[in-house]
């Protein structure tokens, strides 16, 4: 059984201002990372997010970002902890953001991730991070709709 799985939610923002949100290390800094992010996400960048409840800077290397429509990334694997070092058979996951227009007024983001070993260990670093990712969508819907930082607080 391959180890993959897609979430997604509805921004009511144009897709240029929500994409925005997530490419600008500021901007995420204020809802999702909740350590700080530093760099902007650009193809062949590596930048590092830090978190308050997995802390410490981790490297996150940025694939491909196509303005406006998708940003792919990778990062490592760790199989028990979100981010850090690649785990023992040094594996790397996928992330593949993807930004549509709703056709009123709205963006449909869509975040993908894959390529965990099929172990128990696997199994439940991939629920950790659809859980983190799922998060972060809320996150970024409060934030850019209403300006409200769900994530203050909740980790430290």
């Amino acid at each position: 059984m391959e180890l993959k799985f897609s979430v997604s939610g509805r921004i009511a923002r144009p897709v240029a201002e929500v994409f925005e949100a997530v490419v600008d290390p500021a901007q995420l800094s204020r809802y999702f990372t909740t350590g700080g992010a530093r760099g902007r996400l650009e193809a062949g960048a590596t930048v590092y997010w830090d978190f308050h409840d997995f802390p410490g800077a981790f490297p996150v290397e940025v694939v491909e970002v196509e303005k406006d429509r998708r940003i792919v990334l990778r990062w490592a694997a760790e199989e028990g902890t979100a981010g850090g070092e690649a785990g023992a058979a040094g594996s790397f996951t996928t992330v593949t953001m993807t930004f549509e227009p709703t056709g009123d007024g709205r963006t449909l983001v869509t975040i993908a991730e894959e390529g965990w070993r099929e172990t128990e260990a696997g199994l439940r670093a991939s629920y950790g991070n659809c859980q983190g990712w799922m998060q972060m969508l809320c996150a970024l819907k409060a934030h850019i709709e209403h300006g409200i930082n769900l994530r203050e607080g909740m980790f430290k």
